[in-house]
């Protein structure tokens, strides 16, 4: 008998101890994440009883806020200028649940996270009625404000980073939403409202910039291909390849041809310099065959494909972000293809302005970062973020050599309607095939001054930019991340 009680009793034990040991994992380390789950209608319910805090842009503007309403929720939340920053805020909603920055900060915001646990305790004893944490973030309202300008009616979107901190200085993506529209306290309004935005074909809940079905990176990607080639030592800028005017990729009967038509400039060989700057197909599938796969896709991941990327800030959920894509198993005709951009290479806005920042940065690819602080309604800052490495992705030599070959690109290649007078621009095109007939995506991406970069931007326009397979890079996209480059500079 007494064998059956000590049976009993330890089991019981082992239970007591389990429950014990699960509450105090969710209380002690979940409690965060569990709160800030997009899913969690409780926590936004509680949200709208507190004076949820306001976000902040770089220079202490406000683009979200809490006002009081005459409802069973308290507050109602109002965005200053929605559509410019609803890539940036997102939205909060307790029947559409939230997103961007709002779900990502939802515990600071609503004055729920475990940090703030104390002052919460402080200001039910003083009889302050609760309030959440104000988040500032890095953008900048002159560089957002001039992406949506340049970018203007055209479906794609704009980043500009600091290439030495990670900052995220502008977000912006076409077509938009109004997240006004969905912070509505009419359910049924905010329903319908979202059902509509949902299936618009343009996607605008989508923040193209990281999410999305992303577009081939195309020529952009060539900057990948060289960095590689470069860190090996066997190759310089002046390294020449075979130059014919058509190329069957191996073990197939698929032709490919340059951009322009005939060899790359001319002359039975090319130099990868010049094939960079003309951006010539042909020379970099023959480049990636000599490479091979396995080392090109080394070098992708340095920059931050098949990863990943928490570029909200560190501790904090990320920001959905679609993993930028480049295959592993390649046979040769795919990883010919895959050498200058096409095949199922893709990438968002965001990842190609990291490859053009690590560049820029002598071979540093900083981690993305969109929030710079968060700070309690005393204003004292309760989480400050600082600028934090992704990867050494190449050596500073190999970035510098890159660099002067950007530079030739927009002077003398075929980036140069991203010219700015007095001022060394570095920066690489593409124009990617999407399908047989479907309208090409339009890339550049860059950064300026070449000498000491303030800031990379990479501009993707979708949709031909209305010209289907008559537009390329340059036409579209170099000018609109020109007007982008002048706005930093000219600050």
């Amino acid at each position: 008998m007494n064998r059956q009680v000590s049976r009993v009793s330890l089991v019981v034990l082992a239970m007591f101890l389990a429950l014990f040991g699960s509450t105090t994992v969710i209380q002690m380390f979940q409690a965060d994440s569990l709160r800030a789950d997009g899913r969690n209608t409780r926590s936004l319910y509680e949200s709208y009883q507190t004076e949820r805090g306001p976000i902040l842009l770089s220079d202490g503007s406000t683009i979200a806020s809490s006002v009081p309403s005459n409802d069973q929720f308290n507050f109602q939340r109002v965005y200053s200028n929605g559509p410019l920053y609803a890539d940036v805020t997102g939205f909060f909603n307790p029947t559409q649940g939230s997103s961007g920055i709002e779900q990502a900060t939802n515990d600071y915001l609503s004055g729920t996270s475990n940090s703030q646990f104390l002052d919460s305790i402080n200001r039910l004893i003083s009889g302050q009625p609760p309030k959440g944490a104000a988040v500032e973030v890095t953008i900048d309202p002159v560089i957002q404000q001039a992406a949506a300008d340049a970018l203007g009616s055209e479906q794609g979107s704009v980043v500009a980073m600091d290439p030495k901190t990670g900052k995220i200085l502008a977000a912006y993506s076409t077509p938009g939403y109004d997240p006004n529209t969905l912070a509505s306290h009419d359910s049924d309004a905010v329903k319908e409202a979202y059902k509509a935005l949902d299936a618009d074909d343009g996607e605008p809940l989508l923040n193209k910039t990281i999410d999305g079905n992303l577009n081939p990176p195309a020529s952009t990607f060539k900057l990948i291909t060289a960095s590689a080639a470069l860190g090996t030592g066997k190759y310089t800028p002046d390294s020449q390849l075979p130059n014919p005017s058509s190329f069957t990729l191996p073990g197939t009967s698929e032709v490919i041809y340059n951009t322009e038509g005939g060899s790359c400039g001319g002359g039975a060989t090319v130099s990868i310099a010049t094939a960079l700057a003309l951006s010539c197909n042909i020379p970099f599938a023959e480049l990636g065959l000599e490479l091979g796969n396995k080392l090109i896709k080394q070098t992708a991941e340095q920059f931050g494909f098949n990863t990943d990327i928490n570029f909200t800030g560190t501790g904090l959920n990320p920001l959905q972000m679609t993993q930028s894509r480049y295959e592993g198993e390649l046979d040769e005709s795919q990883t010919a293809m895959s050498a200058f951009g096409q095949y199922t290479d893709r990438a968002s806005a965001l990842q190609m302005a990291m490859v053009s920042a690590g560049i820029a940065n002598g071979g540093k690819v900083m981690n993305p970062q969109m929030v710079e602080r968060i700070v309690n309604p005393d204003l004292s800052v309760l989480k400050q973020f600082e600028p934090a490495e992704f990867k050494q992705a190449i050596t500073p030599e190999v970035a510098k050599t890159m660099t002067d070959m950007m530079i030739q690109n927009v002077q003398n290649g075929a980036a140069s309607n991203a010219r700015i007078d007095g001022v060394d621009v570095a920066g690489k095109t593409g124009t990617a095939q999407n399908g047989v007939n479907d309208p090409y995506t339009l890339w550049f991406t860059g950064f300026a001054p070449a000498n000491d970069p303030k800031v990379a931007v990479t501009v993707v326009v979708e949709n031909g930019g209305g010209l289907g397979q008559e537009g390329y890079g340059n036409l579209v996209a170099a000018p609109i991340a020109k007007k982008v480059l002048e706005a930093v500079l000219n600050k």
